[in-house]
């Protein structure tokens, strides 16, 4: 879940191939399913079903060469066998999370007989160990937050008594969430015809792959192009025990099976931000412990600063920086979980914690293990696929395998459910015949804490780094959530949105946000920043008042852009 994340890697232990997750929202229409996605999941997760094309007008599957940008890009079969010459499939998909769900609908859509496999259960991480059931806990502890702040509910007037929960109706709440999802997932994508194989799906030779339980007799299907969408694991570092009960990972913690008085968390990410948000809303303690200096290092500095001092300091949460977990031992016997820290730069020991419970959020690994790559003569780097821009899979010689492409976590080019959904999206449009290149810069990210940060694009180091070596100029614009009505009326003053752009053409570099509904607000600037649109132009853009909107409204008119122009700024940047 993060955008310029701090990434850890290791080799995942086995299981189900799925990809990473995100949270799921309506699309208008019924009948013309259009490619507008929240954390990569469309309106077919709320249970709306589009018309299914006739097979008769679905458009045959072009051949198609693609080439790069002024030049037609070499591939190679690697000497791994013959490819067939009819297929069972136009697209075969291993990995039924968000980005094998997104490039399976989208391939419907442009007529492609299309196969997803799966080999545990539809949604994959988001879904069903991820954003989904995340965000059920994270609305509870947004109510439990309101309900229990006694200045701001007499601010508004309010007066209400002491607020209690049931942790097996707020587990209840969340596991529900996820089992409608699944379920809606997996009717809407046979209901458009795309075929769900079950199973573990192994690449066997070019345009190959076989699929089947463990204990059962395997399938070969033949595909005219792959799609690896496999997902990725919680990372789990050396000398860390794992007994799903006392020391835990985020998979463990949506299930909520007990909310213990002191908790520490190892990784002050995403992750670690939105637990110690739930945590902390149901009355734990929190102890942060961080490998950096600073506590959330993936965010922009400043905004990490405010959100330390509205997310962090009033809380129940204390932190350790510049140390790691070198060992930690599950509560047994009586006996707490046993936390040895040392220091991160010189490895001696510095502190040993005796806590109720451990959360281990230091990110996650790919999971590529098992599926053949060998095959085709593909070696992983620290577990990742590696591809090109176009998501294309690069075998050990460094040329490209035909028909072949990796998206999502796997690849390790963003890892975001979102961004899985939108690079399935880009290959689907490239086999049917149409160059696409994903600007992963245009990605927004998001942290669904109270208040919730979001951002896209670059952060100020990020930005000013990228300046001094290409020779331009670099400039800030800040706004505040004290000076916007709508905030302001819901006593929800506290925020601030920065952007960094170029004040010689008006290009946006980055935007990022911390206050009230931050990660609903960040995509004007992310859509932008994807349709290369200058400051200039977006800055005549009309927002409804009072909103929140006109936090961003504000934010682009405050900007100085010393020669102003109405173009498209730059090319797309390819990551």
């Amino acid at each position: 879940m993060q955008s310029s994340l701090s990434l850890s890697f290791a080799a995942p232990s086995p299981r189900s191939r799925l990809p990473p997750a995100a949270a799921a929202a309506a699309e208008p229409s019924l009948s013309a399913p259009i490619s507008l996605r929240f954390c990569g999941l469309r309106r077919e997760a709320l249970g709306f079903t589009p018309l299914r094309q006739p097979a008769s007008r679905r458009a045959p599957a072009p051949r198609v060469q693609v080439r790069g940008r002024g030049k037609v890009t070499s591939a190679s079969l690697s000497d791994n066998g013959s490819a067939p010459r009819s297929f069972d499939y136009d697209l075969v998909i291993i990995g039924a999370g968000v980005g094998g769900h997104g490039a399976a609908l989208h391939a419907v859509e442009k007529g492609l007989k299309t196969a997803i496999i799966e080999g545990d259960v539809v949604g994959g991480t988001c879904v069903n160990r991820g954003c989904v059931p995340s965000k059920a806990l994270l609305a509870v502890s947004g109510r439990m937050r309101e309900l229990q702040s006694d200045h701001h509910l007499k601010a508004l007037g309010l007066q209400v008594a002491a607020a209690g929960y049931d942790r097996q109706g707020v587990a209840d709440h969340a596991n529900n969430l996820a089992s409608k999802i699944r379920s809606n997932l997996t009717n809407s994508m046979k209901a458009l015809g795309v075929d769900i194989l079950t199973g573990i799906g192994t690449i066997v030779g070019p345009q190959k792959v076989k699929y089947g339980k463990v204990g059962f007799t395997d399938n070969v299907i033949t595909a005219k192009n792959i799609i690896i969408a496999t997902g990725s694991v919680p990372f789990v570092p050396k000398g860390i025990e794992v007994d799903g009960k006392t020391v835990i990972t985020s998979d463990h913690a949506l299930k909520l099976e007990s909310v213990p008085d002191w908790i520490a968390i190892v990784g002050s990410g995403y992750i670690g931000l939105e637990f110690s948000d739930v945590y902390t809303a149901l009355g734990s303690e929190v102890t942060f412990i961080e490998a950096l200096d600073q506590l959330m290092p993936g965010f922009d500095p400043e905004i990490g600063k405010l959100a330390q001092r509205v997310l962090i300091n009033p809380r129940k949460i204390d932190y350790h920086t510049g140390v790691f977990a070198s060992k930690i031992t599950p509560a047994k016997d009586g006996k707490p979980v046993m936390i040895e820290l040392i220091d991160a730069k010189t490895k001696e020991p510095k502190d040993t914690l005796e806590v109720d419970a451990a959360l281990i959020a230091t990110g996650r690994a790919p999971f590529t293990k098992g599926l053949g790559l060998e095959n085709i003569n593909v070696e992983t780097q620290r577990g990742f696929v590696p591809v090109d821009e176009r998501m294309r899979v690069i075998d050990a010689n460094g040329k490209l395998v035909p028909h072949l492409y990796c998206i999502g976590d796997a690849n390790g080019k963003m890892m975001l459910a979102h961004a899985a959904s939108a690079q399935g999206i880009s290959v689907v449009e490239q086999v049917t015949g149409k160059d696409h290149v994903l600007n992963h810069l245009s990605i927004p990210a998001a942290c669904f804490t109270h208040p919730e940060i979001s951002m896209v694009g670059l952060t100020e180091p990020q930005a000013r780094e990228k300046a001094q070596k290409e020779g331009f100029e670099v400039s800030v614009a800040k706004t505040s959530f004290k000076a916007n009505t709508k905030a302001l009326a819901e006593n929800e003053g506290e925020g601030l949105a920065k952007m960094i752009y170029r004040p010689d053409n008006g290009e946006i570099l980055g935007v990022h946000i911390f206050g009230l509904h931050a990660a609903d607000l960040i995509h004007e600037a992310s859509n932008a920043i994807a349709l290369g649109t200058s400051i200039n132009d977006i800055k005549f853009a009309v927002h409804a008042h009072p909103t929140l909107s006109e936090v961003l409204d504000e934010l682009f008119k405050s900007a100085k852009v010393n020669h102003p122009v109405t173009s498209s700024v730059s090319e797309p940047v390819a990551v």
